[in-house]
């Protein structure tokens, strides 16, 4: 399914199953920072909008209404608080008051049990590969297994680890001179792992120069 398609039914679904001011809210909240963090960042991942709320509303410690921009919450824990800041409505437009808020705001969720990210409105519309290395590194111990266990060997997690904390496709030369071990050992295990489904190869000029780790099976790693 193609993101726009997916969107209006993630609108859609969650516009008939809500009323009130938290129907009002998605409908006047859910804005052009709002769509193009999951168009950039969240789509490219990991392809679903599954378990994630728009405008999800939370309380602080008076019980006043607040509305989050999303909230992840993955069915094998966690509690994620995602807000897309503009750099005029969060910081040049907000007095001290408001700006007190605000941090207390997170603190408290914090205290609640709320992992709090923030995302600059200007890193979703033009750096979205640094919003997207974040939010791997913050949700990877929390990602549903989408597929069936796969059997990894020690020597294997470890790699997927270092290809994880690298940021970026990982080169067979990133594997031989980080353990020190024989090239033709890093073939057969990076083959290993893509025939596990783990590892992407990236292919080029005929090739395979790259490895990518995808974003689903970041949570076999721990």
């Amino acid at each position: 399914m193609e993101f726009e398609d997916a969107h209006r039914e993630f609108i859609d679904a969650h516009l008939n199953c809500r009323n009130g001011e938290r129907r009002g809210r998605l409908a006047r909240g859910h804005k052009f920072a709002e769509i193009l963090f999951l168009q950039n960042v969240w789509w490219p991942l990991f392809e679903s909008l599954e378990h994630l709320q728009p405008e999800y509303e939370v309380y602080d410690w008076n019980r006043k209404s607040q509305f989050l921009d999303f909230a992840y919450l993955p069915p094998n824990g966690g509690r994620f608080g995602i807000e897309c800041d503009g750099f005029q409505t969060h910081v040049r437009d907000m007095d001290r008051e408001r700006f007190s808020y605000a941090l207390n705001r997170d603190t408290f969720l914090t205290g609640m049990g709320w992992k709090m990210l923030h995302f600059p409105f200007d890193d979703i519309q033009q750096r979205p590969e640094v919003c997207r290395m974040l939010l791997q590194l913050t949700l990877a111990p929390y990602l549903a297994r989408r597929t069936a266990t796969v059997d990894l060997l020690p020597e294997e997690k470890e790699i997927l680890r270092f290809a994880w904390q690298l940021g970026r496709p990982v080169r067979p030369k990133d594997v031989t001179e980080h353990f020190r071990i024989n090239p033709r050992t890093v073939y057969k295990r990076l083959s290993s792992l893509c025939g596990k489904g783990i590892l992407s190869p990236v292919h080029k000029g005929g090739s395979v120069r790259y490895y990518e780790l995808k974003p689903m099976h970041l949570d076999q790693i721990w």
